[in-house]
């Protein structure tokens, strides 16, 4: 059962103010197949304040497939609520028929079929154009906010250390963004960029660790509408856990509700009649965070990657969640008088890359920043029999290729695969591409080591990944999904508590039980430890590609979920 607690809400709060054609529009239209841009884009313009919201774009200037999860589990209080539901569920929740192109934007279902239909999502140059027409209409009503994960997760953005991103964004001209995979080219590269970025970058989370004090700007006050609005950036908080800490060993990070909670007292001080947190925090945690502190008026998160067609309402807080990879662009319009928020409207916009039409500009600029390494993005490394695709709580089909890799090219018993949610897909039948490898493990710190471990050391680590997933507490919870595994199983009880969720480890290959005291060799890669050796990731599946180049996956039944 779902509570529709938070949906009735939103939902009346949008009638409200739009009317119920509005809230049906998108759905009749997918329904009947008939999709041009104007479906996507015309809007009852409300108000006098208008936030286009981007975030989690990757490095992907290129349109994409990118498969939404099939399992995203929620714990404790948030179990069965948004966006923790999939599916068949998710489809039911919200209204949206099957087979439509909201049910493939939104859902994993049916999506290699329906991917052949609808195409691919995404593209800068479709954002732009969907931006441009915007400011065409609100003009100086207009604030585009980016939360982050923007300048990381292709092999261009990889080989230019985050440049081609910048310069497209900076094209884009957003008005202020925030951080966490960008941390990830070191401290000396972020400082670089952002002291060059004609727009603000935000992170009132941050703190310089030898002077205890904050290293980027807390929030930047804007007018729009003739309201004052001041914009809080949050970047994400568990960056030195997450990535490693001696790229950026100078700066701490965490979530420091005492200082959102300061500085939106200090933003209204100031004379700010609208506060926007924009924040790379997770959902969960932006939902905790909403009903902890007051005075925020909207949320625009990002981090876990979620794409809900309405608001969350937590109190008096909007909550907003535009999804990833340039697949949406969220449009909201907000009506602010005497200070206050009095209505608004919403829209979830999919970037339908074969009905948005591009924007020159941002095409010729992306084709001139792609162009060096033409070749090289169209390299065949393989074709697949198999949907390639990341997301799920507990394994992904990419990761199930990559720990083969892993498996066969460094002699191991045992692979590991970080849960990154990042990563786009492959369809069945299709070339695997150096392309489409790296947009699965373009990062900076890609070697992929080869150790010995205990038995009792692999359970330790996937009890701590569990736990950052699904602790019931959000503010433990660090997203991204269970380490993925290869040449082993296991059983998993979310509900449990530390130590207690991970049981039935077995050795794959002989159906043994894994003994804790008996060591196992174990590949993996994304170790966030200072010196690891190995080759980069990407040599390693393009050499077992070498080996064996038709990709076919059987169904991985090795993780069973209980509880």
């Amino acid at each position: 059962m779902f509570s529709r607690r938070e949906f009735l809400m939103a939902g009346a709060a949008l009638s409200a103010v739009a009317g119920p054609a509005l809230v049906g529009q998108w759905s009749r239209a997918a329904a009947q197949q008939k999709l041009s841009e104007n479906d996507l884009l015309d809007f009852d313009a409300f108000g006098n304040v208008t936030l286009v919201h981007v975030t989690d774009i990757h490095a992907q200037l290129m349109p994409v497939f990118f498969r939404e999860p099939s399992v995203n589990l929620g714990v404790g209080a948030v179990a069965g609520l948004p966006p923790h539901v999939t599916g068949a569920d998710f489809l039911k929740l919200y209204g949206i028929e099957p087979h439509s192109p909201h049910a493939y934007a939104l859902t994993s279902e049916d999506f290699a079929a329906l991917a052949r239909s609808y195409g691919k999502m995404g593209g800068l140059d479709r954002i732009a154009a969907i931006v441009k027409r915007i400011r065409a209409e609100r003009g100086e009503n207009t604030l585009l906010l980016d939360g982050g994960d923007t300048w990381q997760g292709s092999y261009t953005s990889l080989k230019t250390n985050g440049q081609d991103m910048v310069t497209a964004m900076n094209a884009l001209e957003p008005d202020a963004m925030t951080g966490h995979w960008e941390f990830t080219y070191g401290a000396d590269r972020v400082s670089e960029i952002i002291d060059e970025l004609p727009f603000a970058f935000l992170g009132g989370n941050i703190y310089d660790a030898e002077w205890n004090e904050p290293a980027f700007e807390a929030y930047k006050m804007f007018e729009r509408g003739g309201v004052k609005v001041a914009v809080l950036g949050q970047a994400f908080p568990y960056t030195p856990i997450a990535n490693p800490r001696w790229m950026f060993p100078n700066w701490s990070f965490g979530i420091r509700e005492e200082d959102v909670a300061a500085n939106v007292a200090a933003a209204r001080e100031e004379g700010a009649e609208l506060v926007v947190l924009l924040s790379h925090n997770g959902f969960d945690v932006d939902r905790a965070l909403a009903a902890r502190v007051e005075g925020i008026d909207v949320i625009l998160t990002g981090h876990t990657h979620d794409a809900l067609p309405e608001p969350v309402l937590v109190g008096k807080t909007l909550l907003i969640a535009s999804g990833s990879h340039g697949k949406f662009v969220t449009r909201l319009d907000l009506d602010v008088q005497g200070g206050a928020l009095k209505g608004f409207r919403h829209r979830l916009i999919p970037v339908f890359s074969d009905v948005i039409a591009p924007d020159a500009d941002m095409t010729a600029l992306i084709e001139e920043l792609r162009a060096p390494y033409a070749d090289e993005l169209k390299r065949e490394l393989g074709r697949t029999d198999s949907l390639l695709y990341r997301r799920g709580n507990f394994n992904g089909t990419f990761d199930d290729l990559i720990c083969q890799a892993l498996l066969d090219v460094r002699e191991a018993d045992i692979a590991l695969s970080p849960g990154f949610r990042w990563g786009t897909s492959v369809l069945p039948g299709q070339a695997i591409t150096v392309e489409d490898l790296h947009n699965a493990c373009a990062m900076t710190y890609p070697a992929a080591y080869r150790s010995t471990m205990s038995g009792e050391t692999i359970k330790t680590i996937l009890e701590d990944v569990a736990d950052n997933l699904f602790n019931e507490d959000p503010y433990y919870q660090q997203g991204g999904d269970m380490v993925r595994v290869g040449g082993m199983g296991y059983a998993i009880d979310p509900g449990q508590t530390i130590g207690n969720r991970i049981s039935g480890m077995t050795l794959l290959k002989t159906g043994e039980a894994i003994e804790a005291s008996r060591d196992y060799t174990v590949a993996g890669w994304a170790s966030v430890n200072e010196a690891t050796e190995g080759p980069p990731i990407w040599d390693v599946v393009e050499e077992y590609l070498d080996r064996n180049p038709l990709v076919q996956l059987e169904e991985n039944r090795s993780v069973k979920v209980a509880g």
